[in-house]
């Protein structure tokens, strides 16, 4: 199962609060900390890119505000989250640059990742941190976010996560190896679960609680997690990250609980597009489109020859020959207007034309589904 992880190139690692923070004290393990960035250093060398789902920010908020261990109302949590993120963001970022690797801080709520120029917007960023070598660490934002558009836990953020940018595996830390068959703290013949290939009402109802009072998260959220992540086609571990070196552990055969996928992250996102999306419009091309697109290529500019409907960037188009048959669907890179603008124009024309640099094509090969 290990060989999940050795052979994913994109891989996004969720770190729980109960990991990160002393429980006692209040304060940040940095010895855990940098044992960990040192595997994230390593991964990176082996030409992975990690992104980093990182809870922490009001564990060690509510320490510098003196909050105490209470349970907080959201604005008391709002609060702590701001003063704990700037420290939480220092750490990581004084942590890899040991190694010489950029960090950067993307903040996020349930609707950016629901609403879909917000997803748009998030998914761009990330990408580009990605090819650019930076390590990008995600958080909740618990500073803006209410309870309508919270996702209370950043297991499902770090699979919402990890769909986004087409991630082969999810990694969630725990302070528990994996999934059991009981609560291990309370029964002592409670069975490890290796593997799960289908999450069934079985598996559910081995669920337990949150393990702390810093902690927002729990077996439930995880096995919600497993499930987003496994229709977007990305395999998902839970293990032990209690100890230093967790990545290298479990990349050496350590154990942990796999939720199994035979889908890809790409297989996944165009089935999703063939079956689930409203479609806005339609593009048609001519006769060497249709050749390139037969061919795996991506549809350019300069291959549309008309443009209908009324659609944003992002949106699910029709693809039409020229005797103006359905060839497929994807989802363009441009909105109506700026697509009418382009459409016969050669790539390198694009910002001439529209005044900003865009995507040199219309629809990209992974956003489109033939037949």
């Amino acid at each position: 199962m290990s060989q999940r992880l050795t052979d994913a190139k994109r891989v996004v690692i969720k770190i729980g609060s109960s990991l990160l923070v002393d429980q006692q004290s209040g304060d940040l393990r940095r010895d855990w900390l940098d044992a960990l960035m040192d595997d994230v250093a390593s991964c990176r060398q082996g030409k992975q890119d990690i992104l980093l789902v990182s809870s922490g920010a009001i564990a060690l908020g509510r320490r510098s505000l003196g909050l105490g261990a209470r349970m907080l109302r959201l604005e008391d949590s709002q609060a702590a989250a701001a003063a704990g993120q700037i420290r939480l963001a220092h750490a990581y970022q004084e942590s890899l640059a040991r190694h010489g690797v950029p960090v950067a801080q993307i903040l996020l709520t349930g609707d950016d990742t629901e609403r879909r120029r917000r997803y748009l917007n998030a998914r761009n960023t990330l990408t580009a941190l990605l090819a650019h070598g930076s390590v990008p660490v995600v958080n909740e934002n618990d500073t803006v976010a209410t309870e309508e558009i919270r996702f209370g836990d950043n297991d499902r953020l770090a699979a919402r996560v990890a769909a986004m940018i087409g991630a082969d595996c999810l990694v969630l830390l725990s302070d528990i190896g994996g999934l059991h068959s009981a609560d291990p703290r309370l029964h002592d013949n409670a069975e490890f679960i290796a593997e799960v290939a289908e999450i069934t009402p079985e598996i559910e109802a081995m669920a337990g609680a949150t393990g702390s009072h810093d902690g927002s998260g729990g077996m439930v959220t995880k096995i919600q997690a497993a499930r987003i992540a496994g229709q977007a086609g990305c395999s998902m571990v839970i293990a032990d990250g209690t100890a230093a070196h967790p990545i290298a552990r479990l990349r050496d055969g350590g154990r942990g609980t796999w939720f199994t996928t035979a889908a890809t992250p790409t297989s996944a996102r165009k089935r999703w597009i063939a079956a689930s999306l409203h479609v806005r419009g339609s593009l048609s091309v001519d006769a060497g489109a249709v050749k390139a697109l037969g061919q795996g290529r991506s549809l350019l500019p300069a291959g549309v020859t008309a443009v209908e409907g009324d659609f944003q960037r992002g949106d699910a188009v029709v693809v039409r020959g020229p005797d103006g048959s359905a060839l497929g669907r994807g989802l363009t890179a441009y909105s109506t207007a700026d697509a009418q603008r382009i459409k016969g124009h050669r790539s390198d024309r694009i910002q001439a034309i529209l005044g900003y640099l865009g995507r040199e094509e219309m629809i990209h090969r992974d956003d489109l589904v033939l037949g």
